[in-house]
């Protein structure tokens, strides 16, 4: 399965292209950055510490995905509507791990979505998955008697915050007491807010140092607390989650899937 990477040279892009590299009966089909970029010529494979992969950087996005089977997007939410174009264009599968997504793109993508295969997911791992699951049904159980905080951290370089993750887990719990996240979030609190409503979902945000992503989702009642959480210590359980994402797309029909899809959760 021929598998290209948009965004290539960054961090997440560097990533995905050593996992390609490795996985079974996947084929590194080519990457991308912006035409400015120094990179642009580079070999794939030296880019990522390896040897020479056969296919260099370019900045011709239509071509990438004329030509590959799936490709792997971890840009910017301007730049995955523009893939999803071409995605629908030439009926490559496309998986996505952009964060701060509005839900303007997310209505974009579900268009798009009529004629090719997309999986969109605010995290890859398999983990927070699993932590997506568990959220959603406890939410469920517990009803609003038990309080709602999402706690995530992350580098001090991240831009967009709550994490989509973090938003992910919110939806998760709405979606588990039958309620819109937007109706219930609360995703600031400064100076005298009051008491805490009933239902809500609140959110709390850190950044510093190198933190890959930690998220908490805390269920809190009177008498006791519950506490459920994930840690990243590697950005490669997000690009072996995506990789593992394109490769189950292959035999699939259109639609907008999720990793939960991916995973049978």
């Amino acid at each position: 399965m021929k598998i290209g990477i948009v965004g290539c040279a960054g961090r997440m892009g560097r990533m995905l292209i050593a996992e390609v590299l490795r996985a079974k009966g996947a084929k590194l089909g080519g990457g991308t950055e912006l035409a400015k970029s120094p990179l642009i010529g580079t070999d794939l494979g030296i880019l990522v510490g390896q040897k020479a992969a056969g296919v260099k950087v370019t900045s011709d996005a239509k071509a990438l995905f004329e030509f590959c089977d799936a490709v792997i997007d971890f840009t910017a939410p301007a730049a995955t509507l523009a893939h999803a174009d071409l995605a629908a264009k030439f009926g490559t599968a496309l998986i996505v791990g952009t964060t701060g997504l509005p839900a303007s793109a997310k209505a974009k993508l579900k268009t798009s979505a009529k004629k090719t295969v997309i999986v969109q997911a605010p995290n890859m791992s398999t983990g927070v998955n699993v932590l997506l699951a568990l959220t959603e049904k406890l939410a469920g159980v517990l009803a609003d008697d038990y309080d709602i905080e999402i706690v995530e951290m992350h580098h001090r370089h991240k831009v967009d915050a709550p994490s989509g993750t973090a938003l992910g887990l919110g939806e998760a719990a709405a979606k588990g007491r039958g309620v819109a996240l937007e109706k219930v979030a609360r995703k600031s609190r400064d100076g005298q807010v009051g008491a805490r409503p009933k239902g809500e979902i609140g959110f709390a945000t850190l950044r510093g140092g190198d933190v890959v992503g930690d998220h908490t989702v805390i269920f809190a009642a009177d008498g006791e607390r519950i506490e459920i959480t994930h840690k990243a210590s590697s950005r490669e359980v997000f690009a072996r989650g995506a990789v593992r994402a394109a490769m189950w797309a292959k035999k699939k029909k259109a639609g907008l899937y999720s990793m939960r899809d991916v995973l049978g959760l």
